[in-house]
């Protein structure tokens, strides 16, 4: 006898008498009904969680950078009005989106204080509004009030310690730090034309700047902050010191390779050859 023989007939030892089997075969499927009914409000509630995970998963990935992506993120505007600290000449230009009511916006204030000092001549950060808390806006026009009268970074950094602290302290709760009378005395307590402040402050050039900055931002899916470019090289979220330090000292090398001169490379290189929209870490890198 075959070996297939002999397990033809092994098989037809085992299997049930038909009756039998089909019996089983029915309670089985019943047990099944039973069961799926009796689960079917908490079957449908985790089929609702998965759905919602899975459009979230899939957001991120359309929201994820592409890590070879350089960005051409426009700083004309911004460095005119003043919202930049560090020579036009530095090789390494950070952009910063940012609101004024963000934790960790403030504690990467410190930080690219610390870079900058760093890395002397090497490095420029510029500055740009992207309100996503609406209790921040005063603050963001009061900004550029200051810019016009030449005192932009003072009054980000008093900002910092006297408008933002004191809301951070309270946790939260009390926003009278971000409002009009303390953004006024900020102001006063510089030495500011007080005047001037408070009319360029609810003027529509402020308004304009600052629509202009998060119209920019948009273009390139900023939806968070704070939110780095560093020569083009998106960064969302804060990170720390060192991580900044590499990542400086890796576009340093780029820069020297190329033989761009550094007050050159952003206009040239990240402006002049790098994409004009965003892309993600999904998608096709542009032909």
């Amino acid at each position: 006898m075959s070996r297939v023989a002999a397990l033809v007939l092994v098989l037809a030892a085992c299997r049930p008498p038909p009756a039998a089997g089909t019996e089983a075969l029915d309670a089985r499927i019943k047990k099944l009904e039973d069961t799926v009914a009796k689960y079917s409000e908490a079957l449908e509630f985790l089929g609702e969680v998965y759905a919602q995970q899975k459009d979230q998963i899939d957001k991120r990935a359309e929201r994820e950078p592409a890590p070879d992506a350089i960005f051409a993120v426009e700083i004309a505007r911004s460095a005119k009005l003043g919202q930049v600290e560090g020579p036009a000449s530095a090789p390494v230009t950070i952009v910063k989106a940012f609101d004024f009511a963000c934790p960790h916006c403030a504690r990467t204030n410190d930080t690219l204080a610390e870079l900058l000092a760093a890395n002397p001549g090497k490095l420029r950060v510029v500055f740009k509004n992207m309100v996503v808390h609406k209790e921040a806006m005063p603050a963001h026009l009061a900004s550029c009030a200051a810019a016009k009268q030449g005192k932009y970074l003072e009054y980000k950094n008093a900002f910092w310690k006297h408008g933002f602290g004191p809301y951070a302290e309270s946790g939260g709760r009390d926003k009278s730090s971000l409002e009009a009378d303390n953004l006024v005395k900020i102001a006063t307590d510089m030495g500011l034309d007080v005047s001037r402040f408070k009319v360029d402050m609810v003027g529509v050039d402020c308004e304009n700047a600052i629509k202009a900055d998060m119209d920019e931002l948009v273009a390139f899916k900023v939806d968070g902050t704070p939110t780095f470019f560093i020569n083009g090289t998106e960064i969302p979220g804060a990170v720390d010191r060192e991580t900044f330090q590499q990542l400086i000292d890796e576009k340093l090398k780029l820069v020297a390779a190329s033989g761009v001169a550094g007050g050159d490379y952003y206009q040239k290189v990240v402006i002049g050859k790098g994409e004009k929209k965003f892309r993600a870490k999904k998608d096709p890198k542009p032909k």
